[in-house]
């Protein structure tokens, strides 16, 4: 195998971690400096499309959303981020690691999730500096 092949297998393996698929519309929210590259790559190398960015006024499958303690309050953030959404469509937001300038208290993330009427399905340790809380609204009983 190829120096690059094996990259390329490395990068895939970063977006595949989060579940996502060829032909799915992502949109990125939050995009600053310290997002992590390698994982933008690989998603867009998985779904095989570029990002959609903030402006982006169409339905998507996943939102991407790279949220700072700073970046103000996490369930507005969560509740914006929820408009694009297709049925089904799921919200993963990436906050820095725990001792990293920036980290949102994981007890922070479950008060605004439930808030905003979202369940906590997953988390993982999303790329370098970053982890990643999977969140999707609750299936109704019918």
């Amino acid at each position: 195998m190829s120096a690059t092949a094996g990259q390329a297998q490395s990068e895939r393996s970063l977006a595949e971690r989060l579940g996502l698929k060829a032909g799915q519309v992502v949109q990125e929210i939050g995009y600053d400096d310290d997002v992590d590259e390698d994982l933008r790559n690989s998603i867009e190398l998985v779904t095989e499309a570029e990002l959609a960015d903030e402006d982006y006024e169409d339905v998507v499958d996943i939102v991407l959303l790279w949220w700072r303690e700073e970046d103000g309050d996490l369930f507005e953030g969560l509740t914006d981020a929820m408009v694009p959404l297709a049925s089904g469509g799921q919200i993963w937001l990436l906050t820095p690691k725990a001792g990293r300038e920036g980290h949102v208290e994981p007890s922070d993330i479950g008060e605004a999730a439930v808030a905003a009427g979202l369940a906590q399905t997953s988390s993982i340790s999303a790329a370098q500096e970053w982890s990643g809380t999977r969140l999707v609204a609750p299936k109704v009983r019918k």
